[in-house]
């Protein structure tokens, strides 16, 4: 019954509007209450306790340098010199500037790790020349909301960091291996059905006003944000800093690019980046501590083994289990974000890894490429509606071109799954 009212009165409070770490924390708090009734105030001293203890871990610290590091990088003008630099490569015609904003999307996502900030930057820069172009605006915050997914699992990415941070046997820097290989496949995978899309249906034919600029001159402007994520995974591997060290490296750098060499950020400006990546990473890190306390309420009060012990005798089978997390996962990634599901789903899908025996790391690439396709699918993908907010277009009108995207990165899903050395060979080869 205690079970019953945590997610009864959790589910409650989403429905009823409430932000989704103050409704973890609540439930949390009602359900250690009724369990320690004979010492109710005693027992509460947990919730004060867990709340710390889910922000005291020494990996959270690279959380708000990277969100900061990405806010530098989109005011300093990086994405439209790395566009400038695709266009020079790829060239303009049907399908081309889909496949630019992919590429982009893929090396921001080196860089910032988060998907709405990467589909607003390369969201305002590429969807007006993709409508100059010619391609349909639902078409364009199609192709944005998807490659921004991406960079959930390209690292740095902040989900894999949480991940780490609740699975013991996977690190940060094994994390971000595993996620290198899938996350480019990810991205040629969109590739395939933009590029098809585009010229079955004769888009981007009009003349676009932005000319294919010279190779070497773009290269030379982009080689400032191309040199990032070199900087930062590189570092990592040569052994120069920890992940969390890098982030605060990478904040620097994007300092000394937006300041000295872009001059497109200034003293002035300082102020407002603080405060945007303070107030993001504040959200972030308060549901992290929120969760501790769910997460502290489903462990201590025996609610989790029922439900592991449901599912594994439940004769589906491990592959059938498997199936099922694929479709409970998307469909929970169509409302909330990667950091809530892995905060309050983690926890309960551990004990079900540990029966089947599946590498920790490799279980979460797949949550993480599970979750990156919830969040391009409709009704409510959060890059999605980044990307129609600025496309000016309903999100029902994207349906019809996101499918072919949601399928490509199926393909990707199913590979991983069937062949698990695709996320386990990088981090094993690099030793991790």
């Amino acid at each position: 019954m205690i079970g019953v009212s945590l997610f009864l009165v959790f589910l409650v409070l989403m429905v009823a509007g409430v932000p989704i770490g103050v409704s973890m924390g609540l439930s949390a708090a009602v359900a250690i209450a009724l369990a320690n009734l004979d010492t109710q105030w005693f027992g509460l001293l947990a919730v004060p306790q867990n709340f710390y203890a889910g922000l005291g871990k020494y990996p959270l610290l690279a959380i708000p340098m990277f969100v900061l590091v990405g806010i530098i990088f989109n005011r300093s003008g990086v994405a439209l010199r790395l566009v400038r630099f695709a266009v020079s490569i790829f060239g303009q015609g049907p399908g081309m500037l889909p496949l630019v904003a992919i590429a982009v999307a893929m090396l921001l996502g080196g860089i910032s790790g988060s998907g709405p900030a990467t589909a607003a930057a390369v969201g305002s820069v590429m969807i007006a020349a993709m409508t100059r172009a010619g391609y349909p605006p639902a078409f364009s915050a199609s192709v944005i909301g998807a490659a921004a997914a991406i960079d959930i699992i390209i690292p740095p990415s902040v989900a894999l960091i949480i991940y780490s941070v609740l699975v013991p046997g996977a690190s940060v820097p094994a994390m971000f291996a595993a996620g290198m290989i899938p996350g480019i496949m990810v991205g040629l995978a969109m590739m395939i059905p933009s590029v098809w899309l585009a010229k079955k249906h004769q888009m981007g034919l009009q003349e676009d006003s932005m000319s294919r600029p010279p190779f070497w001159e773009s290269l030379r402007e982009a080689s400032w944000g191309l040199a990032a994520p070199v900087l930062i995974l590189g570092g990592m591997r040569l052994g120069w800093f920890t992940p969390t060290e890098a982030a605060v490296v990478a904040v620097f750098y994007g300092l000394f690019v937006g300041m000295v060499i872009h001059r497109s950020i200034t003293v002035r400006d300082l102020f407002g980046i603080l405060r945007d990546a303070g107030e993001l990473s504040a959200v972030i890190l308060l549901v992290v501590a929120l969760a501790g306390i769910f997460a502290y309420s489903l462990s201590t009060l025996g609610i989790i083994d029922p439900i592991t012990e449901g599912i594994v005798r439940s004769g589906l089978g491990e592959y059938g289990v498997l199936i099922l997390l694929v479709f409970l996962l998307i469909f929970v990634g169509m409302f909330l974000d990667g950091i809530s599901i892995f905060l309050i789903l983690v926890p309960i899908l551990l004990p079900i890894a540990a029966f089947y025996q599946w590498d920790l790391v490799w279980f979460g690439i797949l949550l993480t490429l599970m979750v990156a396709i919830g969040q391009f699918t409709p009704p409510l993908a959060v890059n999605l509606m980044v990307s129609c907010r600025i496309a000016q277009v309903s999100m029902e009108r994207t349906v019809r071109w996101v499918c072919w995207l949601l399928l490509s990165v199926f393909c990707v899903l199913l590979l991983v799954i069937v062949f698990p050395p695709l996320a386990l060979w990088l981090p094993r080869t690099l030793g991790y």
